[in-house]
This record gives C-alpha cells, sequence and structure tokens, in this order.
C-alpha cells in the first residue's frame, strides 16, 4: 500500500511540475507577443506564432497522462482533484498560447507601427496580463491558495484597463478615419490580452479549487 502511494505522488507531482513548465512557457509566448507588438518586428512576430506549437503538444500530454492516471489510479478527493486541474490548467494556458499568437499575426498584418500613446497603452495592459497569469503559475507551483485568490480577486482591474484602452483607440479612430484599418487590429490586440487575464482568473479558480476544494464564484472580488 505505501509503495501505492508514493506512486500516486510522484505521478500526480509529475504532471504538476509539467504543467508549471508549461505555465512558464505561455507566460514567456505572452510576453514575446508583446515585446513584437511594441518594437513593430515582424520576424520576431513570426517566430511567436511558430512557437505556439509547443504549447499545443504540451496540452495534449498533460491531457493524455490526467486522463491515464484517473482510468488506472481510480482517485477519490484530493487526489482526483489535481489531475483534473493540471488537465483544466493545462487547457487554460494552451489559450494563452493562442491568443498570443494571433497577437502576432496582427502585428503582421498592420501596415505600420501603431501611434506610441496607443501602444504605451496596450503594452501597459499586456504586461498587467502577463504579471497576472505568471502570479498564477506561480500559485499552481507553489500550492499557494491565497496566491491564486489574490488574483482572482483583482480581475476586474485587467477588465478596466481593457475598457480605457479601448477608449483610447476608439477615440483614435474617429479622429483619423484613415488609422481605422490598424486600428481595428489594435482592437482585436487589446481584446485578446483582455482574455489573458481572464484566463488567469479562471486558472485561479482551478487552483484554489484544487487545494480548498472550495469554489470561489460566489466570492466577492476586490
Amino acid at each position: 500500500m505505501e509503495h501505492t502511494v508514493r506512486a500516486v505522488d510522484a505521478d500526480l507531482d509529475a504532471m504538476a511540475h509539467d504543467v508549471a513548465a508549461m505555465g512558464d512557457l505561455a507566460v514567456a509566448q505572452v510576453r514575446a507577443a508583446i515585446d513584437v507588438f511594441q518594437r513593430h518586428d515582424l520576424a520576431a512576430a513570426t517566430k511567436v506564432v511558430r512557437a505556439d506549437d509547443a504549447l499545443d503538444l504540451q496540452d495534449a500530454e498533460i491531457e493524455k497522462r490526467a486522463i491515464r492516471f484517473i482510468a488506472l489510479r481510480q482517485p477519490m478527493a484530493d487526489d482526483l482533484r489535481r489531475p483534473i486541474a493540471a488537465m483544466k490548467t493545462a487547457m487554460q494556458l494552451e489559450r494563452c498560447g493562442d491568443l498570443a499568437k494571433n497577437i502576432a499575426k496582427r502585428v503582421g498584418r498592420m501596415a505600420a507601427a501603431a501611434d506610441p500613446a496607443r501602444v504605451d497603452s496596450v503594452v501597459a495592459l499586456g504586461r498587467l496580463a502577463a504579471d497576472r497569469l505568471a502570479a498564477v503559475v506561480n500559485a499552481f507551483r507553489q500550492g499557494d491558495a491565497q496566491g491564486a485568490y489574490s488574483v482572482w480577486a483583482k480581475d476586474t482591474e485587467i477588465d478596466e484597463r481593457h475598457d480605457a484602452v479601448l477608449a483610447e483607440i476608439v477615440a483614435g479612430m474617429t479622429a483619423d478615419p484613415t488609422s481605422v484599418g490598424d486600428g481595428t487590429h489594435l482592437l482585436f490586440i487589446a481584446k485578446n490580452l483582455e482574455r489573458i487575464g481572464d484566463h488567469a482568473t479562471n486558472i485561479a479558480e482551478l487552483v484554489h479549487y484544487q487545494l480548498t476544494g472550495q469554489d470561489l464564484a460566489d466570492r466577492p472580488k476586490l
């Protein structure tokens, strides 16, 4: 029995390690997408798009391992929450990678670098979203329920920043109708960044539930 318990713990720890590593890669992808947008670096944008394949492969592998673990070990309670949280967290991280890829693609479609004021606003939103994602990946790695709650509770900050950025972009498009094409790309980039923040919040809920068995859905945000 003791050998079986050690084997179960080893499998779960290895799965958690792989999810955390995937999280680090997703954060790096998001930060890289923000960087290529800021510098309007078309060559680097292409590299960000191609790098998304690695996240897709990791997500598929973690899903297979979680399903195999559940089928073979038939875990209960805490041991069941962990593979489910790992699988769902990997899925959220894969979507963050997709959003980073989409941002990089938008950079490649823009006719020119955006107005510096618009760039600064979008980059600030992006860094906030990336920092939230990094914080929740760290909470997952450390088994930090309070850290996960902190990320979840601050979700409205990204939403409010996103709304302000959208208002700036729309005002710029209204003042200069020739900027509508690239302005539309900016709107989508900002929306993708806001959605990355949403995925960070979703991961925070998963981490907190995995660790405590308590659902954050009915708790008030800060």
